[in-house]
């Protein structure tokens, strides 16, 4: 097996993400081995809505109590992943669908008891991924846990889990070559909106630090920075832009590369 691609789409690219799917499978057929994580928050907002279900905030972060676990379970482990799937199978690439339940690849525990069954990797088992990879197929994972670590009695078997630190979680447990953020934005940017082109762990880091990276690019940055620890590189780049994921692996352009 060569050097994996982890590619992870995120929820605000839903809609709009065909082209990365045409991109994922043309990447296939040249023979490179890849793993795609998705997202999909907002599309569980929207069901959890129909269902007349609340969803509380804790400084941002959805709070998921064992309702929301369930829609969040069947909606990004049932209905996002199995149309990414199935997209990328009828475009002629070979995919599988997954969570980070099955085989217990992602081992969590709870991270915060104010958000309720959401988690934090311990471990990641790489068996099924290598299986499948090795196999031809992409794995295409759905942001879930197996609740491994001091799971009290009664609570669910699963946890809710950010799509954006188990990439980088799987990046670096496969050693992989490339970890590749397609988001809504160009890149990060500097404290006056500049696009920052490169960065090393050092300044991605103090980024983080200084409050200049803030929202939903810290767990991109966090991600990003567990792959360079492993000798690979990251991508953060709009994948709202036809090609953008093309360019980015066979040509090295991106909005952002930290290495």
């Amino acid at each position: 097996m060569s050097k994996p691609i982890v590619i992870k789409i995120g929820g605000a690219t839903f809609g709009k993400h065909d082209p990365i799917l045409e991109d994922i499978v043309a990447l296939q057929k040249k023979g490179l081995s890849l793993a795609v994580v998705h997202g999909g928050g907002n599309i569980v907002t929207e069901w959890l809505k129909k269902q007349n279900i609340p969803t509380t905030f804790v400084r941002g972060e959805r709070v998921t109590d064992k309702p929301a676990l369930e829609m969040v379970a069947a909606v990004l482990g049932g209905l996002v992943n199995k149309q990414i799937v199935a997209t990328i199978n009828t475009l002629g690439g070979r995919a599988v669908g997954i969570s980070g339940v099955d085989g217990a690849m992602i081992q969590g525990r709870i991270s915060n008891r104010e958000l309720g069954y959401v988690g934090v990797t311990e471990k990641v088992d790489t068996t099924v991924l290598s299986t499948l990879i090795n196999a031809g197929f992409i794995p295409v994972i759905a942001p879930l846990s197996y609740f491994a670590i001091d799971r009290p009695v009664g609570a669910p078997l699963m946890l809710n889990i950010n799509g954006d630190p188990i990439a980088g979680d799987i990046a670096a447990a496969l050693k992989a070559e490339q970890l590749i953020f397609l988001t809504d934005v160009n890149g990060i940017k500097d404290i006056n909106g500049n696009l920052l082109s490169k960065l090393n762990k050092v300044e991605a880091q103090s980024l983080i630090d200084s409050g200049i990276a803030a929202g939903g690019m810290i767990p991109k940055i966090n991600g990003s920075l567990k792959i360079i620890a492993v000798g690979g590189k990251a991508y953060i780049i709009d994948g709202r832009k036809p090609g953008a994921l093309l360019n980015a692996v066979l040509k090295g352009i991106a909005g952002t590369i930290i290495q």
